[in-house]
């Protein structure tokens, strides 16, 4: 056992060495690559996604698998190399599925249309972009053929991001929360208490933005020893190793949310992988469980922490010293405008009790897309709609309308953005389980002092990677399986409070 243990281990480490090595080419291209060495990238990253996915699907690798299933499945949970052999089967499981020449055309196509999104979007050139588009479309359907048991298209792409998770799942989760969440939303925006953010307009130089948001960066925990943070188009972050986990922010000088918040945001990314325990490190456990778990330590951290008084009464005073713009406004007026309720069309930009609402959108649009019963000639008419509809604005150009998002112009047409909802369902419930354990929590904050948070997270979720399935994470951290309740009862108590509803 031992023996085929350590040759499956030799096998998968050399898969993860290539997807790492394709995460830096990614990177790259996302932030420095010349636009000439665009087509060659595509063919590179191709390469390595079809060497790894020949790896993990070849007869050697299944037949260790089998060996070693049995011994792996009586197990407990909290043995890692038990573990690491359930995730290397259910992983398996899927790309056995799918052939190597199509993992392959997936990738370069990704590369290709990527490159020519973040030339069309500035244009605001949607028909430069459609036949990539529709080639994304297709491939995505192509795809999900190699998985005919399924009951949808896109549950097949969904199993890559948020294991267990299904779309008539994720319906019925939105159906439960746009219940609660739209009579809300309402009562916001018709309250007589309106909150004015001109206090945010202002010229904040590029230079200033990054410096300040370093600052706070590292103090909530981030390590630039083991990280690095560049601009690119659409923020993110990647770990290439559990010593190289680098973020990207962009910055814009008539608004420093856009660059602060962002910055938070991949630092919760960041930190989680950080927390997980060094001796996975090149494990294929070694990353991140599910796209909604991933999301949750990202809104945690942008929203629960950094849009929260307790924040701000510690970074405030430095705010006002680097930028004069706000040394007249008062820190309460501050406050209650980057926690103001307005429906727009960025969803990156969207508050907390609209930016769901964003998310519904894309996920009802790429599901009649795989369904074959939206063309994305009429994608544009059709997300308008869905503006005017569920949020009551107009969009009135392609590249704040259906180009906004890197996902479907960088990757599969389907199978993540359920994974930003859940995220926010349990950014509330972890959260609430830390406070309950670190009762003083607000006077850390207001001290400057993150770290309780940031350990809780480390021991409770962090460190175990994804030996633990999604579910079973989230009971053990929180005692209970993931509800809508904690965090309604948040944005509740949060925007009444506010709104003065």
């Amino acid at each position: 056992m031992t023996e085929a243990l350590n040759a499956l281990k030799s096998r998968l480490a050399t898969m993860t060495d290539i997807n790492l090595a394709s995460s830096i080419l990614n990177w790259d291209q996302a932030t420095m690559l010349p636009d000439a060495g665009a087509e060659q990238r595509g063919r590179q990253m191709a390469t390595l996604a079809k060497l790894s996915h020949e790896i993990l699907t070849s007869k050697e690798t299944g037949e260790l698998i089998k060996t070693l299933e049995s011994w792996a499945d009586k197990e407990s949970p909290d043995n890692m190399d038990a573990a690491f052999v359930r995730e290397a089967r259910r992983q398996r499981n899927l790309e056995a599925k799918v052939p190597s020449t199509l993992k392959s055309e997936m990738n370069e196509h990704y590369s290709r249309i990527y490159t020519a999104w973040t030339v069309a979007r500035p244009k605001n050139d949607f028909l430069a972009i459609r036949p990539l588009l529709e080639k994304s479309v297709e491939l995505s359907r192509r795809f999900a053929d190699c998985f005919p048991g399924m009951d949808h298209p896109m549950d097949s792409l969904i199993q890559y991001a948020d294991q267990g998770v299904t779309v008539k799942s994720t319906l019925a989760l939105f159906s439960e929360l746009r219940h609660e969440l739209v009579p809300l939303v309402k009562k916001v925006t018709s309250s007589k208490h309106q909150i004015d953010a001109k206090c945010l307009e202002g010229d904040f130089e590029e230079k200033a933005q990054l410096e300040f948001c370093k600052v706070i960066a590292a103090r909530l925990g981030y390590d630039f020893a083991r990280g690095r943070m560049d601009l690119s188009p659409h923020p993110f972050m990647t770990r290439l190793s559990g010593g190289d986990i680098r973020i990207t922010t962009r910055a814009r000088r008539e608004d420093l949310t856009d660059c602060l918040f962002s910055v938070i945001h991949e630092v919760g990314h960041a930190l989680y992988e950080m927390g997980i325990s060094p001796e996975l490190d090149g494990n294929i456990v070694g990353g991140g469980v599910s796209s909604g778990v991933h999301e949750s330590q990202s809104r945690l951290w942008e929203n629960r922490v950094g849009r929260g008084k307790p924040f701000w009464d510690f970074f405030y005073p430095l705010m006002q010293k680097t930028f004069s713009h706000f040394e007249k406004v008062p820190q309460d007026q501050f406050l209650r405008a980057i926690n103001k309720v307005s429906p727009g069309l960025i969803r990156v930009d969207a508050d907390e009790l609209t930016y769901n609402l964003h998310v519904m959108i894309r996920f009802d649009l790429e599901c009649q897309m795989l369904e074959g019963k939206l063309a994305i000639k009429d994608l544009p008419e059709a997300w308008n709609a869905r503006y005017a509809s569920d949020l009551g604005v107009k969009v009135t150009d392609f590249k704040n309308g259906c180009m906004q998002d890197v996902h479907w112009y960088g990757g599969a047409v389907g199978g993540s953005f359920q994974g930003y909802t859940i995220g926010n369902i349990l950014s509330a419930q972890f959260f609430d389980a830390a406070a309950a354990e670190i009762p003083t929590i607000d006077k850390e904050f207001t001290n400057g002092d993150f770290s309780k948070l940031k350990v809780w997270l480390n021991q409770n979720l962090h460190h175990y990677g994804a030996s633990l399935d999604p579910d079973s994470l989230i009971l053990r951290a929180t005692k209970t399986s993931m509800s809508i309740k904690p965090y309604m009862t948040y944005l509740t108590g949060k925007y009444s409070d506010l709104y003065c509803l």
